[in-house]
């Protein structure tokens, strides 16, 4: 069962760092290429297209296996072993889930109250791109590292 669970948080994290990825890669940037007000207008419909039931089965997922993953570790402390799982979910719920809901979610709640009409708006738009893309990176980053920490912690089972 545990290799089970922890290909299944590989799997998950893997996803996760394809897509924030891909919005570090391209979507952001031509998103920025847009008017202001045609950016902002797809950006808040992408936001909304992402709250469906299968980003949230991978995205929360993920977080809860991840979550076992780490108590697992502490509770079946064997040296060395644990740690890959440890890394891995610290990786995931802190890159990947925690900035997510600490970070990019205020963001886009704020970006969702956006008039394309404002002039505020327009404006909040440049700071909205860089701060969302800057610590979109960083999750890029985690779900990658805890992708490889998942698959090095499943060569010890």
């Amino acid at each position: 069962m545990l290799f089970t669970l922890t290909f299944i948080a590989a799997i998950g994290s893997a996803l996760m760092a394809g897509l924030f990825f891909a919005f570090s890669n391209f979507v952001m940037q031509a998103l920025g290429q847009l008017p202001p007000a045609n950016g902002i207008s797809a950006m808040q419909a992408i936001n909304k297209t992402v709250q469906n039931a299968l980003f949230f089965l991978v995205f929360m997922g993920t977080a809860a296996i991840s979550l076992f993953l780490i108590l697992n570790a502490i509770i079946q402390w064997v040296p060395c072993q644990p740690t890959r799982f440890l890394f891995g979910g610290l990786f995931y719920l802190t890159c990947s889930f925690l900035m997510t809901v600490f970070l990019h979610v205020p963001l886009n709640n704020r970006l969702e109250q956006a008039n394309t009409h404002s002039e505020k708006s327009l404006n909040f738009w440049d700071v909205y791109l860089r701060r969302w893309t800057s610590w979109n990176h960083i999750r890029t980053l985690g779900s990658l590292a805890a992708t490889v920490f998942y698959i090095m912690a499943m060569l010890t089972i």
